[in-house]
């Protein structure tokens, strides 16, 4: 099950991917984490997927990462006495939040903490930005607008409010009944959605208690601005475009897009780009172009992860869509000005000895003939600082913590092997060498080279190197110990 290529691939999983079969299919062809989307299916739909995914990485012995994506708040217009209703470009259109049935001036929106954020000027954007709507004047429960871009208006389309941060918790009681749920499960990673400040994610954190990792996804103009103090507090990112691209002009999105990879990576930290990758490939076995070439450019970026939504969860070509993205990375991986742009992308200050570590273990990769960089890492910090230094070798990413295993299937090039319980590192080499050889990474000839921290079961002390061979009695003929 080795991949061929370095970028994760995400795989959400619903109707189209419910089912034993289907999902180890889709690992197969390459999914490398699978996505629970929370605001689709219930509990007991949550769990069965949950256990077939276990099943699969029992059955085939490799670690895989489950992401729970949280539902976050949904802000909502209420419903129509008509059920729908058609606005015109210059007329006015009232919200407030009486919940009688709404009209061609009016409907009821049912959140307070909108109105009172509400400023004349701002924008409020409904049904994906299909309609615009400019606030006039307001009050702490009306807002008088003018519809700058007419449509049609129907029961319950959801408004997004992009010029205002919004006196909103990114954790409604459904999401805090979620949270709680899949950390009992054993999920990996919580997606965070509506994340507008770092207070937001430390909210998430004190209640997932350590369970799993915190993805904040960038989703909104807010943290955007905020991203810095964001990343900060989260264990990865995910650029999610589709929102951004309702929030802000759309052609903001691509430039936001590469600077927030080029500072995940800078502090060694996963991000996934998601929405919209191979749309079309939801009623179509092929892809457009522009699609391809859309997936082709977060590859030549340094994206951690790729991600399929509903190509996955409801297409009907979901095999054929993870194997597209698969095919894609490969190509793109194999191209030689990818190396260029991946090592001109290199930068951050280094100021560890871990730091340190590291780059001498790519520098050595990449000046001789080493055929992979093992890493033994408890925490998972180890295997990142390797993954952010993007080295031309594989990277074998060793813990015996089956959780820091999952988690590093996340991150660019790295192949999780879960190990033995190491006190010497006589034992880490060996151990290395087997793993290499096993999975197909070298041969017995061949050279590698191994980083861990000594003393073993330490997070966060990377301090040793070694060139070995791969051979177990070169290892010991060897050894300076």
């Amino acid at each position: 099950m080795r991949r061929l290529r370095s970028v994760k691939i995400v795989a959400t999983l619903g109707p189209a991917s419910n089912d034993y079969d289907m999902i180890r299919a889709l690992f197969e062809a390459g999914a490398d984490v699978f996505r629970l989307n929370m605001s689709h299916g219930d509990h007991e739909e949550i769990r069965a997927r949950h256990q077939i995914i276990r099943k699969i990485e029992k059955d085939t012995g490799r670690p895989i990462a489950i992401l729970a994506d949280l539902q976050g708040p949904k802000l909502r217009v209420g419903v129509f006495a008509n059920e729908e209703e058609e606005l015109e470009e210059g007329a006015s259109f009232r919200l407030d939040l009486d919940d009688q049935p709404g009209d061609k001036a009016r409907v009821q929106l049912p959140h307070k903490e909108i109105f009172d954020a509400l400023r004349p000027g701002a924008s409020l954007l409904v049904n994906d930005g299909k309609i615009r709507l400019k606030v006039k004047d307001c009050g702490s429960d009306f807002a008088n607008c003018e519809v700058m871009v007419g449509g049609t208006i129907s029961n319950r389309k959801g408004v997004n409010v992009p010029d205002v941060v919004l006196p909103l918790a990114a954790l409604s009681e459904k999401d805090r009944k979620d949270l709680e749920f899949v950390c009992q499960l054993g999920v990996d990673w919580l997606a965070l959605s509506f994340v507008q400040r770092p207070a937001d994610v430390q909210e998430a954190r004190e209640l997932s208690q350590g369970r799993a990792a915190i993805l904040s996804k960038i989703e909104k103009p807010a943290a955007v601005e905020a991203f810095d103090d964001i990343l900060a507090v989260s264990d990865g990112i995910m650029v999610a475009r589709g929102d951004l691209g309702v929030e802000l002009p759309v052609q903001n999105v691509p430039p936001i897009q590469k600077r927030l990879i080029r500072k995940c990576r800078t502090v060694a930290k996963p991000v996934i780009v998601a929405t919209q990758m191979l749309e079309s490939m939801i009623d179509s076995p092929i892809p457009t172009r522009a699609e391809v070439s859309d997936v082709a450019t977060a590859i030549y970026e340094g994206t951690d992860a790729i991600m399929l939504s509903a190509e996955s969860a409801a297409g009907s070509y979901p095999i054929e869509a993870v194997t597209t993205m698969n095919n894609v990375a490969i190509e793109v991986e194999s191209d030689s000005n990818y190396r260029e742009i991946i090592a001109a992308q290199r930068g951050g200050k280094k100021t560890s000895v871990a730091d340190g570590i590291v780059v001498a273990a790519r520098e050595i990769a990449e000046t001789t003939d080493i055929k992979v960089i093992c890493c033994f890492s408890q925490s998972g910090t180890t295997a990142l600082l390797v993954s952010r230094e993007r080295p031309h070798v594989p990277i074998i990413a060793m813990t015996q913590l089956v959780g820091t295993a999952r988690r590093l299937c996340l991150s660019w090039g790295t192949h999780c092997v879960l190990t033995g319980e190491v006190e010497r590192f006589k034992t880490a080499v060996v151990n290395a060498a087997r793993a290499a050889r096993e999975y197909g990474f070298a041969s017995a000839q061949d050279q590698i080279v191994v980083t861990a921290g000594v003393p073993f079961n330490v997070p966060g002390s990377t301090n040793i190197l070694r060139v070995a061979p791969c051979e177990e009695r070169l290892i010991f003929a060897t050894d300076p110990e």
